[in-house]
């Protein structure tokens, strides 16, 4: 095992060195200038030069690549054009209200879907089993910006129990930590829910037909029992998978649900600095989503060898 982990970390710096090689180049080719939307509408091409000259950007391509990469390696990410503050501040003072919504995000959506899925599969082909896989046709088919509006003017707007936008701290106290996470988190958790919901049913479905469920269950073992500790147990593996794969989606989603509800995090950083061209800021957190969903990846594969020990790497 250890030698694995050791070989999947080791395989994480090539596969970042293409992410920021790529990510440099779609900067570079696509079109819009930082300097001039630094310098604004009404300055002259000698100012804007200038600009360029300060920020290093009227250097050739490949030797801004160079710096970049010689910086990167000793673990500075550069500093902000727009803001002139260094990038890995920045990602510090957002990360908590990502965090905090892909937490709540996962975890709801695990608890919820789980029962479901299994719910589903024991009760196949019942209006129950039709009820969860129509919920989930309608969580895939619901864009999460559609039903965030929808929920800020049912919950916000019209009941007014919930904050329409914004973000509270948890040094400033739970409960408005927490109510201003409800809205987005319920956002954000319904395409997983119907995704794990799904997959759930359609694993437990499969594994209650094997030998050792009928064995089960031919002995008078509980139905619970046989839910919990035969199929669910067994199961459990595609499960963790689809997971692990709508944890790596949540980096996606949050760039919607942050924007739609004005959370403070690194969904909103990034937008504000793919419209300003912040070339820094936007190299900077795509190399730490790629960073986390490596890391990810690397979860998923050491719970497949800790559920399921006839795998070996």
């Amino acid at each position: 095992m250890g030698r694995f982990l050791l070989g999947r970390v080791l395989a994480t710096i090539p596969v970042l060195l293409v992410v920021a090689t790529v990510v440099f180049a779609l900067l570079r080719l696509a079109p819009g200038d930082p300097a001039a939307i630094l310098a604004g509408d009404v300055a002259t091409p000698e100012q804007i030069a200038a600009i360029r000259m300060r920020l290093g950007l009227d250097q050739p391509a490949y030797i801004q690549f160079i710096d970049w990469m010689g910086r990167l390696l000793q673990g500075d990410l550069g500093t902000s054009i727009i803001s002139n503050q260094p990038v890995t501040r920045l990602i510090g003072e957002r990360i908590e209200p990502t965090l905090a919504l892909a937490g709540s995000t996962i975890l709801f959506a695990v608890l919820v879907a789980v029962p479901l899925g299994v719910l589903a599969a024991w009760r196949h082909g019942t209006w129950v089993d039709r009820a969860v896989m129509a919920f989930s046709v309608i969580g895939f088919s619901i864009p999460v910006f559609v039903l965030g509006y929808l929920l800020i003017l049912g919950f916000a707007m019209e009941l007014r129990w919930l904050p329409v936008q914004g973000y509270a701290p948890l040094r400033d106290g739970f409960l408005p930590f927490a109510t201003r996470l409800v809205l987005p988190t319920l956002t954000l958790s319904v395409i997983y829910i119907a995704l794990i919901a799904r997959i759930t049913r359609a694993s437990v479905l499969e594994t209650l037909g094997e030998d050792y469920v009928r064995t089960a269950r031919a002995k008078g073992v509980g139905e619970r029992s046989v839910l919990a500790r035969h199929a669910l147990r067994n199961a459990a593996v595609p499960i963790v998978s689809v997971i692990g794969i709508g944890i790596a989606l949540l980096i996606s989603g949050v760039v919607v649900t942050e924007s739609v509800f004005n959370l403070p995090g690194l969904g909103r950083l990034t937008v504000d600095a793919v419209l300003a061209r912040d070339y820094p800021v936007i190299q900077g957190v795509t190399l730490l989503f790629a960073f986390l969903y490596v890391l990810i990846n690397l979860g998923i594969d050491v719970a497949y060898t800790l559920l399921d020990p006839r795998i070996r790497y």
